[in-house]
């Protein structure tokens, strides 16, 4: 069997094509690659804009979208159709940037939750509005440039993940590139559960983020093992950590990145402090219910 031969059979049993028109060295690609794993033909994909939707049109599942502001209600709205015509056996995917899901259309994802909508809501995260200049979002780090933030952004990244739980969904989970099997047991996880379902991927940006394109799959490891992004679940409100590296500086996933190559070292002692605070606090109530 010839190699091109070998590549047919492959993408025959995929549900993904080869090729897409991201930047090179885009998290989105990856990303997409390893949660249409965890899925199956019984799906159906609602997206927004986010840089990676220019990975979509290589996906070989049904697909709607509008535009930034109809996160979640038109995935809601087809999840509603397919229960009236009692096929509830149909995943109903919806995705979108940290600008929609965070900013844009938060109080439509926060009624999905509140409904309970029988949909999972994947939130693929680059950490600015990279498709239309790399203008900060609510979801941009602290200390990070962008094109609106020239001398770094003065508040902190928004708790998204945080927030949603406390809407009391069935399950909400965060995940990395960096760690495949995490993230596809993830995403099987969340299929198999009725409800509302919650799951949001750090996606690196080589353009945005201003590091070299061979260091996507580093820089998103380093950030987990800096726990800048830790890896944890939220199942029926009781929190577990998926991964529990040795932690790493923070300042060894700051470097890698132009972003951060203005922080003075109070800056990036500022940002250890938030790290370690937040990972403190997500060990302490690991194995608790969390819903307040």
């Amino acid at each position: 069997m010839s190699l091109n031969q070998k590549f047919d059979e492959y993408y025959k049993t995929k549900l993904v094509r080869p090729g897409n028109g991201c930047c090179p060295a885009c998290g989105g690609p990856i990303a997409w690659r390893m949660i249409l794993e965890g899925l199956d033909k019984n799906t159906v994909l609602y997206g927004g804009a986010p840089c990676a939707s220019c990975n979509m049109s290589t996906i070989n599942l049904p697909q709607f979208g509008l535009h930034f502001s109809s996160v979640g209600d038109g995935a809601a709205g087809i999840a509603a159709a397919f229960k009236v015509k009692g096929r509830e056996d149909i995943t109903v995917l919806c995705s979108s940037g940290d600008g929609g899901v965070g900013d844009i259309s938060f109080g439509k994802v926060s009624a999905c939750a509140e409904r309970n909508d029988n949909i999972i809501l994947l939130c693929l995260d680059n950490e600015a509005y990279m498709n239309t200049g790399g203008q900060k979002s609510g979801l941009t780090p602290y200390g990070a440039w962008t094109t609106t933030t020239p001398e770094g952004k003065k508040t902190k990244k928004k708790m998204i993940p945080m927030i949603l739980a406390q809407h009391r969904i069935p399950y909400l989970a965060t995940m990395s590139i960096a760690y495949p099997q995490d993230t596809i047991n993830k995403v099987r996880k969340a299929k198999g559960i009725k409800g509302f379902k919650y799951l949001h991927l750090v996606m690196p940006c080589p353009t945005g983020w201003r590091f070299q394109e061979s260091k996507t799959v580093e820089v998103s490891r380093l950030m987990v093992n800096s726990w800048t992004w830790p890896l944890y679940e939220v199942e029926n409100g009781v929190l577990k950590i998926t991964m529990k590296p040795k932690q790493i500086p923070v300042d060894d996933y700051l470097k890698l990145q132009g972003r951060f190559r203005n922080l003075a070292k109070q800056e990036i002692a500022e940002i250890q402090s938030f790290v370690d605070e937040e990972r403190n606090r997500l060990v302490e109530v690991e194995g608790k219910n969390i819903w307040i």
